[in-house]
């Protein structure tokens, strides 16, 4: 069991007790014998046999602890019995990748307890923890104070995300608007290469826009009344962070709008593109064609040509057909088409 924990420690009127890890059936022992004290156990991908050993003590539900280990939940608040189970999803952008990568954290708290279970290499948890010892005027407050503390530093983190993400888009936009973008010997390959960049960050903003909105639901409920565990003096606090989930949800949808936008654009582009290289491939067919045509004539075996006993007849005919020619270069170039 303890590999897979991260820290554990008791907390007496918003301090820490001891140092380094405490025993966990200790620890929840002390504090069911304090009304001011509280343990925080923090767990990094448990197996279920390892976690059976927190669930036996705490009592937790078993429909909690299944959705605890499988990892693949959707943002959610769920009560049970004494328990309140939250799940937060939180995400890591790799800019070198252009990939959102979704983590998930569950968290349990009770009268006595708080129990992290993180999946994931996005970890909030540490900080969170480290920044709250360093305020026991906040953690005072129990279990709740570190519910809401991790629900902020998550969503916080979103802001921060949601920055990456617009400036990585307008980067896009460079590529998708610069002059000359898409053009040459490589126009095509160059094409092909900003659809795919246009298409893998769309589906990377859908999927960080569907993490945020999934979180709006929980963080309603934790800033209305008849949640156990959740005082009204906390309720703010939850609505302050349901305000920062706000911001992050208009701004992926603005995101979204405008990647949608490029798209839109750049297939307008490579439209116009197509357009232009029909035009001249039909351009340049046609002043093929017209020499061809005047030369076919003389594949017709005519014995009674004029021209055939005229010493000049055929450096006139190709002078013709260089005329032909020249003439329509001239009206294709005038009209753009080369």
């Amino acid at each position: 069991m303890s590999s897979v924990i991260v820290d554990c420690a008791l907390y007496r009127e918003g301090r820490r007790t001891g140092g380094g890890k405490a025993d966990f059936a200790t620890a929840y022992a002390a504090a069911l014998t304090d009304p001011d004290a509280f343990v925080w156990l923090g767990l990094y991908e448990p197996t279920g046999e390892e976690f059976d050993t927190v669930t036996r003590q705490v009592r937790l539900h078993p429909l909690a602890v299944e959705d605890a280990l499988s990892a693949h939940q959707r943002p959610k608040l769920e009560v049970y019995d004494d328990t309140l189970y939250l799940v937060l999803k939180p995400v890591l952008y790799h800019e070198r990748t252009d990939t959102v990568e979704v983590c998930e954290i569950s968290v349990f708290i009770g009268d006595s307890f708080v129990i992290t279970v993180r999946h994931g290499t996005a970890n909030p948890l540490g900080t969170v923890r480290a920044r709250l010892e360093q305020d026991p005027h906040v953690l005072v407050h129990g279990p709740t104070a570190v519910m809401y503390a991790v629900s902020d530093a998550v969503v916080d983190n979103y802001l921060d995300v949601a920055d990456d993400l617009h400036n990585d888009l307008e980067h896009v936009e460079e590529q998708v608007f610069e002059p000359g973008g898409g053009t040459g010997n490589n126009g095509r390959n160059h094409s092909q290469n900003t659809a795919a960049l246009i298409y893998n960050f769309k589906r990377q903003a859908l999927e960080f826009r569907r993490v945020t909105a999934g979180l709006a639901e929980p963080m309603q409920r934790l800033a209305g009344a008849g949640v156990p565990h959740v005082p009204e003096g906390a309720r703010p606090f939850f609505r302050d962070v349901g305000d920062h989930l706000t911001r992050v949800t208009d701004h992926v949808e603005s995101i979204d709008r405008l990647v949608t936008d490029v798209l839109q654009a750049h297939l307008a582009q490579t439209g116009v593109r197509q357009n232009d290289d029909m035009r001249r491939i039909s351009a340049y067919a046609a002043m093929a064609a017209a020499p061809t045509v005047i030369g076919s004539v003389y594949g017709m075996n005519f014995v009674h040509m004029p021209e055939l006993k005229w010493v000049w007849g055929y450096p006139a005919v190709l002078t013709l057909m260089v005329v032909v020619v020249g003439l329509l270069y001239r009206f294709f170039k005038k009209r753009g088409w080369l």
